[in-house]
């Protein structure tokens, strides 16, 4: 499999003001006790510190700057890995703020700062000048010809990686130099910055920060100067920051010794958030590719990337539809709750009907429907909740059916019951089914019990000038594991983007802030029962049939489904992914749970192709008519023997 992640680290190292013989030896040494970064940035100016003034216009030290680089560089001749710092560079009789990209012992190409700031408390033009308009040019350093200029890139062919330099200010502007960087193809911009700290200043630059990585798709490293240079006037912050696609990898602030900071990318997740998002363009600015190599194995088996990354800092969150942070899991699922219940408010205020007509099984799915009607009752106090419940005589067992009595009481809905034994019993006669359970398999009588409660739920809808709120969720959905026209049909659908793993959580977190003892032990009861249609006998009133057991466990069908529809993964990389999410489950394991997932996503397109109207809540979803079009007649086959070739 072909393998892309990258160790990625940024650098507050200690310094000594124009103290660059120091100065060098303390890089070095960070470069060769971190040789486990594909990737290390420094801050701007590091060999020289920021603050030397007007001490940068003295030519000594303009020249052991000059050397120290190439110091440096020969101190990464026997690694590989890209290594970035900063230094001022004299070309044609000005001075320049630079960024020097160093690989494989050699200076491969040296970017100068575009935008340099000259007011309140920075002067960078009284000895700087801008390098905004440098392209195409070489510098002849220690008998080499450099590539130098705003144009250059860093590549590495073998791996198809492509980096660029910002430094500093060139953040702060509104035609950064990373947007254009981007898009002609860098997937991660270098950010060698100097930012002094004043109140309010780290949380404005890390939204620069994490902002910016998503704006462009790209991984964004971000190394400021720390607190070694001058506070004649100022102090620095040795600000860290590794930022990828929105979201804050790793950070760091206020050390007082040098400090690295890493995270892993996977830039196969970055150009695909890349291909997907078609207002992405291309740029009208020429660069040059300047070869330079990362240090990564590009090729591997699965077993070699998971030894790899195990037991690593390569976090794979098993629940990727779940924060694991407590109070962000639970204003996400807060927040999804507003957004199901505005959705379905916003339909009933254009249609003016105000009777909600639900069914309450006692289960998960059920359960948050009725809440998303609660919250709109909230909004608009005259809806009326029509809930049925509508039991299986030998189905349904005494436990759910007191949860959904339970739950329709307690939240105050019209409440009716309706015992479907009789009906489906007499129309399976009528189609020449015994109307007996016939064991495994027998679809048939499943499916009557599903069709016979939405029959019943539409024709309430119809007799009390009501809308069927739909109960079903996006795992169900994906899986197929809805009954054609039966739970799969409604009138609004308020699960339909929620996979149910998160379905779980938005259940419980209403439970423990809801601030009702009552409704809480109502929901959590339910929360921890099994996941079950009950539509097969139960034995001596317990669950026989529990879902997970036919299709598979939830929480890795939302593990799959999350990166096959947020990142397109392919068969072999997401067994990878998996076995690092679930390190108890075996390589067998995970491709027999794969492929009966694709078989079943595969062949059960022909349902989503006609899905009701739903709310869309998060960046995975399946409606025809927004996230998802596929072909119902599809062949899985190519999925399928990709996973059979895998060893």
């Amino acid at each position: 499999m072909k393998n892309r992640i990258l160790k990625l680290g940024v650098v507050n190292p200690k310094l000594k003001i124009a103290d660059v013989d120091y100065n060098t030896k303390q890089i070095i040494d960070v470069i060769k006790n971190n040789q486990d970064c594909n990737l290390l940035v420094f801050p701007e100016l590091s060999i020289t510190g920021y603050t030397c003034a007007d001490l940068f216009q003295q030519e000594f030290l303009q020249s052991k700057a000059i050397d120290s680089l190439f110091q440096i560089a020969k101190a990464t001749a026997a690694n590989d890995g890209v290594v970035i710092v900063g230094l001022p560079l004299r070309y044609e009789n000005k001075l320049y703020n630079v960024g020097a990209m160093i690989s494989q012992g050699k200076v491969c190409g040296i970017v100068p700062k575009s935008y340099l700031p000259t007011y309140g408390e920075f002067y960078e033009s009284r000895w700087f000048a801008s390098g905004r308009a440098i392209e195409n040019q070489t510098i002849y350093l220690h008998g080499q010809q450099i590539p130098f200029g705003v144009d250059i890139l860093g590549y590495d062919e073998k791996l198809n990686i492509c980096f660029g330099i910002e430094i500093c200010e060139d953040l702060w502007v509104p035609n950064r130099p990373s947007i254009h960087q981007c898009m002609a193809g860098a997937t991660i911009i270098a950010n060698l910055s100097a930012s002094n700290e004043m109140i309010g200043k780290q949380a404005y630059r890390r939204n620069m920060v994490v902002q910016q990585s998503g704006n462009c798709y790209c991984a964004y490293l971000y190394a400021s100067s720390g607190i070694f240079e001058s506070s004649t006037d100022l102090v620095y912050s040795g600000h860290l920051m590794i930022a990828n696609c929105g979201s804050l990898l790793a950070e760091s602030i206020f050390d007082v010794d040098t400090k690295v900071i890493k995270a892993y990318v996977d830039l196969d997740l970055v150009e695909y958030n890349r291909i997907h998002q078609s207002t992405y363009e291309n740029t009208d600015h020429v660069y040059r590719k300047i070869p330079v190599c990362f240090k990564q194995e590009i090729d591997c088996t699965i077993t070699e990337f998971v030894q790899q990354f195990d037991h690593s800092s390569l976090a794979i969150n098993p629940f990727p539809f779940v924060p694991s942070n407590l109070s962000e899991r639970q204003q996400r699922c807060q927040d999804i709750l507003k957004i199901q219940a505005m959705g379905l408010a916003t339909r009933i205020l254009h249609t003016g009907i105000k009777k909600l007509v639900i069914g309450i099984s006692g289960g998960l799915d059920s359960t948050l429907a009725l809440l998303v009607c609660n919250e709109v009752r909230k909004m608009i106090p005259d809806v009326c909740i029509v809930a049925y419940t509508m039991p299986n005589q030998g189905n349904t067992t005494t436990y759910t059916y007191q949860n959904a009595i339970a739950l329709m009481k307690h939240l105050n809905t019209q409440m009716h019951e309706v015992e479907i034994f009789d009906g489906v019993k007499e129309h399976l006669l009528q189609i020449g089914h015994s109307g007996v359970y016939q064991g495994e398999s027998d679809i048939t009588y499943e499916n009557a019990q599903a069709r016979m409660r939405t029959y019943i739920l539409m024709d309430v809808a119809n007799k009390v000038g009501g809308l069927v709120v739909g109960t079903g969720d996006l795992s169900e959905l994906a899986l197929g594991w809805c009954t054609y026209n039966g739970d799969h049909m409604s009138m609004y659908a308020v699960n339909s983007s929620i996979p149910k793993t998160l379905v779980k959580y938005i259940c419980e977190t209403y439970a423990n802030t809801c601030g009702d003892e009552t409704l809480k032990t109502i929901l959590l009861r339910i929360v921890d029962t099994p996941i079950s249609p009950e539509l097969t006998p139960n034995q001596n009133d317990k669950i026989v049939q529990k879902t997970e057991d036919k299709i598979g466990k939830y929480d890795l069908n939302d593990f799959f489904l999350y990166y096959v529809l947020r990142y397109g993964m392919n068969p072999e990389k997401l067994v990878a992914y998996t076995k690092l999410a679930f390190p108890d489950l075996e390589i067998l394991q995970i491709k027999e749970n794969l492929i009966r997932f694709y078989k079943r996503f595969f062949t059960q397109q022909f349902k989503r192709s006609c899905l009701p109207d739903g709310p869309k809540v998060g960046s995975v979803s399946l409606s025809p008519r927004g996230d998802w079009r596929m072909p119902s007649d599809a062949s899985y086959q190519s999925w399928i023997t990709a996973l059979e070739n895998i060893k």
